[in-house]
């Protein structure tokens, strides 16, 4: 009976080390950075409405009105985030992190160390001035209270935050060699960004923009004048590809500028204690840590644009990873490579995993042909159906071209989605590789998998293919084997995961 006696006493005592440390506070600069976004904020919309209110009261009183209306909203911004900086507070301690905040009701929130997951530094360009980063520790967790986020702190702080709060790995972790950088940019790669499909989601936002904001100031029909002013001798057919060329070109231009904002200064090294840290941003620095003990294989992933010119990008499968809120910030933590040489990408795969050959770049076995024949019928119907539409319509010539131009890319997406299947163990690793526009191979620790399903629809049944899905608690949760033969499927799930899909098996006696 003593030792629950001395564990609670010994519990207690951690207790009341923890409530006995002093709660820190956030760096005071925070609220001087305040004030500077307010000042910007105040700016862009004060000029504006100094001009829309100067014809009706006058020059002197729209200036006096704007003055004092902006002086007013950076005072009370700056003095609210001065009362929240007063009343904010952390504090580590040995079994927990803590986080105090709020004006009126304040909030205390905690999590225990050995929930922690990642350990993110982000900070934008006026953060930088400043030398200052937030601070985002993360639990993995889809909602908000999965994490604490210290906004803004020195950055010197924010790295022994980091270190600290990653320093309770288990036993052993710290004692793996390959530690060092594993990779870095390189000014080539940069090429890779215009052929993603952001070039032309680009190019529509820039001609929206335009649009939109010469119609604030009403100069809309104007710009429409000068661009057909400029097609004017030129027939319609060239005038919207000549349009359309330098819409393209701006969004080429876009996707160079979001590329170097988001990849410039990368570096992916891998730390004391099993942590592999991401490091990239020009503007807006971000630095992302992984633990290697949460880490279950990783995804080799080819976009079309990018494969046409042998390229891939390494994305990591670990649990903790995917955050509600960082979707919602257009931030991936999973990104451990950018757009690189297909070589690179799969070497880069390779020192990730500690593997001693890549498990992504062999080839893998064909998938049955049935799998193929199943391609090249969805990819007639989804060519013909426009076609036979716009003949049923009259639109005879409309449906040939229809029909001239997208049968032949259907035919190639389907063989190119055939040659992509394929499936395969390698060492430690469960290997699948699927997509014809989005082509990826993933490698999932075997010991990963906690689950399988075995899908099979009417058509898959009549052709004896079913799809494997290998389910994990770590990246997408599930990775799928797509139209493979019944039995072969079978056979490697449980070679795969050997006991885990038997109990659900039957067999014939004799």
């Amino acid at each position: 009976m003593s030792v629950p006696v001395t564990d609670a006493g010994e519990r207690a005592a951690d207790a009341g080390a923890e409530e006995a440390l002093p709660w820190r506070r956030l760096d005071p600069r925070t609220y001087v950075v305040t004030a500077m976004v307010l000042v910007g904020v105040v700016v862009t919309a004060g000029v504006p409405a100094t001009l829309g209110i100067m014809g009706s009261i006058g020059v002197s009183r729209a200036m006096v009105w704007t003055v004092a209306g902006a002086v007013l909203v950076i005072a009370l911004g700056t003095g609210v985030d001065y009362v929240r900086w007063r009343r904010t507070g952390y504090r580590i301690g040995p079994e927990r992190a803590e986080l105090r905040q709020g004006l009126l009701l304040v909030k205390r929130r905690s999590l225990p160390l050995e929930r922690i997951r990642t350990v993110d530094l982000t900070a934008n360009l006026l953060l930088r001035v400043f030398g200052l980063v937030t601070v985002r520790i993360g639990t993995g967790e889809h909602a908000r209270e999965g994490a604490l986020e210290l906004e803004s702190v020195a950055r010197a702080e924010g790295e022994r935050l980091r270190r600290e709060l990653l320093a309770h790995a288990p036993e052993g972790a710290g004692e793996k060699p390959e530690e060092g950088l594993l990779a870095s940019i390189r000014p080539g790669w940069v090429l890779y960004a215009p052929l993603s499909f952001l070039s032309p989601l680009l190019a529509g936002a820039s001609v929206g923009a335009l649009l939109q904001i010469s119609d604030w100031f009403g100069a809309q029909q104007d710009v429409i004048r000068f661009v057909a002013h400029c097609f004017r001798h030129a027939p319609l057919g060239w005038a919207i590809a000549g349009s359309a060329l330098v819409a393209l070109l701006a969004g080429v231009a876009g996707a160079l500028g979001v590329w170097v904002e988001m990849w410039w200064n990368y570096r992916l090294e891998r730390e004391p204690g099993g942590t592999l840290r991401v490091r990239r941003g020009l503007l807006t620095s971000r630095s992302v840590s992984v633990e290697e003990r949460r880490l279950r294989g990783v995804e080799v992933v080819e976009p079309l644009g990018v494969r046409m010119f042998g390229a891939a990008r390494v994305d990591a499968v670990a649990t903790g990873l995917v955050h509600k809120e960082s979707r919602e910030k257009h931030v991936d933590h999973r990104n451990l490579l950018p757009a690189a040489p297909r070589a690179v990408a799969h070497e880069v795969a390779t020192r990730v995993l500690r593997a001693p050959s890549s498990p992504t770049a062999g080839p893998l076995p064909a998938h049955p042909p049935a799998a193929r024949a199943r391609r090249l019928r969805r990819a007639l119907a989804a060519a013909l159906a426009p076609a036979a539409l716009f003949a049923v319509l009259g639109l005879g010539w409309v449906a040939l071209c229809v029909a001239v131009v997208a049968l032949p890319a259907a035919l190639y997406l389907a063989g190119t989605a055939y040659r992509a299947l394929g499936h395969a163990l390698s060492g430690a690793y469960l290997v699948a590789r699927s997509g014809a526009v989005r082509r990826s191979t993933v490698a999932l620790q075997r010991s990963g998998v906690v689950g399988w399903t075995v899908r099979q629809s009417y058509f898959q049944r009549r052709a004896g293919l079913v799809t494997l899905t290998a389910t994990t608690a770590a990246g997408r949760g599930a990775y799928h084997v797509r139209d493979v033969a019944e039995g072969e499927a079978l056979a490697f799930a449980e070679e795969a995961v050997p006991g885990l899909l038997a109990p659900f098996l039957t067999t014939d006696d004799a």
